[in-house]
């Protein structure tokens, strides 16, 4: 059944996550979003050899991994890509994170995709995007607990989310 922008952005009203999809949304416009925005959720992308490359890279560095899981359709997860672009995020990440986007299509719908990699770091059933993951470079999950909070990043103060990631950089998985 083929479903328009209007059923999709009614889907994600009642099952959570992003509150409005579709382009014809007005909240999705540039100019009527009080954030950043960008559109990085490639949906041809090896998720799998993404998320790989990124903890290599992390591992060389002795860095994390911010795993962002969302999607183009989602102005939360078009927030939070946008954030991450501008130049006060950019020198946080660059200097403190590995960053790799997934996209994960609408999971509120059943209709995702790339979600064995939530799995594969324990993280289960998302029910909004975006969800960012944060994980040391050996791979271990460090916030299981708020990983699924980021779903209303479009809402958030730009001062909340850099100091929320700069606490985030600081998280270390302990290793016996």
């Amino acid at each position: 059944m083929k479903s328009g922008p209007f059923l999709l952005a009614a889907g994600a009203l009642v099952l959570g996550g992003c509150a409005a999809t579709g382009p014809s949304a007005p909240s999705l416009t540039r100019q009527a979003a009080d954030h950043p925005e960008a559109r990085i959720y490639d949906t041809s992308h090896d998720a799998n050899a993404a998320v790989d490359a990124a903890l290599a890279r992390a591992a060389e560095r002795t860095v994390n991994v911010l795993l962002v899981l969302g999607a183009n359709w989602c102005h939360d997860s078009r927030a939070f890509a946008g954030w991450m672009e501008t130049p006060r995020f950019k020198t946080l990440t660059d200097a403190q994170y590995e960053l790799v986007y997934v996209n994960v299509g609408i999971p509120q719908t059943g209709d995702g995709h790339n979600l064995d990699i939530a799995s594969r770091f324990g993280v289960e059933d998302i029910k909004g995007t975006p969800t960012v993951l944060l994980l040391s470079w050996d791979g271990v999950l460090l916030n299981g607990d708020t990983a699924k909070s980021w779903r209303n990043t479009a809402s958030r103060s730009e001062n909340a989310i850099f100091d929320e990631l700069a606490l985030m950089a600081t998280a270390q998985s302990i290793v016996d």
